[in-house]
């Protein structure tokens, strides 16, 4: 093939054009002319199975193409393609044309040869259709469902009332560092830093810590970024921009910071989260029905399992 990774819609493509024509056509007495004149019968089920929506691009014998099938299949082929390798893509009325002929079409052939030999009688592919029609059939009660669920202006504005200090930005701040192994060490740097000594010289000449090559730097972080005391320290309201913490305890000894930038914190207006509050909370709920249902559908079902046969 001229394009690859297409063997997963190959294989999803004809399982669903064998459930659709299975599950539309194998009524009544047509079973029995199919078992007399199994050509004949398989070309007018096909005529009559398979209801044609949109704009047909192509037939292969009684299968109509449309352009919505062609459009749909690409969509979810670029999908799959790794963002690496955007060339793989189909962007192109060509490459469009080319899927068509080598794939598509190509399907369509083997599926209606394969019906002809009467191969969705077999045992082992009834078996899996039953399969798919059930994982189909779940998605699509999930969707139904899922699709029912609204929001409303009051649930997203309490959320944001509730939890806006939460949906703050997350905030930076450009930190230097100076460790010492001694209280009294430490005590004399800090009255160094306060008569005017700069603090990069001080975090290289007498700093325990690796940044000290760096003058202390740690660049911007971020709390979560070293330890609990650390983040008290360094994201403390009265930390300003410019300014020097006082000496604290940690784990390699006693610390002194100074805030070199602060950027990010800012609060975000409810409009400017709306969108995304929304998506939220419709998540949720949706979540929390589906869950819902399986519980009442649990409760109403007679369910059996056998862990002794698992082995």
């Amino acid at each position: 093939m001229k394009y690859q990774g297409l063997k997963v819609l190959r294989s999803y493509g004809l399982m669903v054009l064998l459930f659709i024509f299975l599950s539309s056509v194998l009524v009544g007495c047509d079973k029995i002319n199919a078992w007399l004149n199994p050509k004949k019968t398989q070309t007018k089920k096909l005529a009559e199975g398979l209801v044609v929506k949109g704009t047909v691009i192509a037939k292969v014998n009684n299968i109509s193409i449309t352009l919505e099938d062609l459009n749909q299949e690409i969509d979810t082929y670029n999908a799959m393609v790794p963002q690496d390798k955007p060339e793989l893509k189909i962007t192109t009325r060509e490459k469009k044309i080319d899927y068509l002929k080598n794939d598509m079409i190509r399907r369509a052939l083997l599926y209606q040869e394969a019906l002809d030999r009467g191969l969705d009688r077999n045992e082992e592919v009834v078996r899996a259709l039953e399969k798919s029609k059930m994982d189909l059939l779940a998605v699509e009660l999930i969707r139904q469902e899922a699709e029912k669920i609204e929001v409303t202006a009051k649930e997203i504005e309490d959320y944001y009332n509730t939890y806006k200090e939460q949906l703050k930005e997350p905030q930076e701040r450009h930190i230097r560092e100076i460790v010492v192994p001694t209280e009294t060490e430490a005590r004399d740097i800090l009255i160094q830093i306060l008569q005017g000594v700069d603090f990069a010289t001080l975090a290289r000449e007498r700093s325990k810590s690796s940044s000290a090559k760096e003058g202390g730097d740690l660049g911007f972080i971020q709390r979560g970024k070293k330890f609990l005391q650390f983040d008290t320290v360094a994201f403390s309201d009265t930390l300003e921009k410019g300014k020097v913490s006082n000496i604290f305890k940690g784990p390699e000894g006693y610390y002194i910071l100074k805030v070199e930038d602060i950027r990010g914190g800012k609060q975000k207006s409810l409009s400017e989260m709306w969108d995304d509050i929304k998506r939220g909370l419709i998540f949720v709920k949706q979540q929390q029905r589906i869950e819902d249902l399986i519980g009442k559908l649990s409760r109403e079902a007679k369910i059996e399992i056998y862990e002794g046969q698992i082995k």
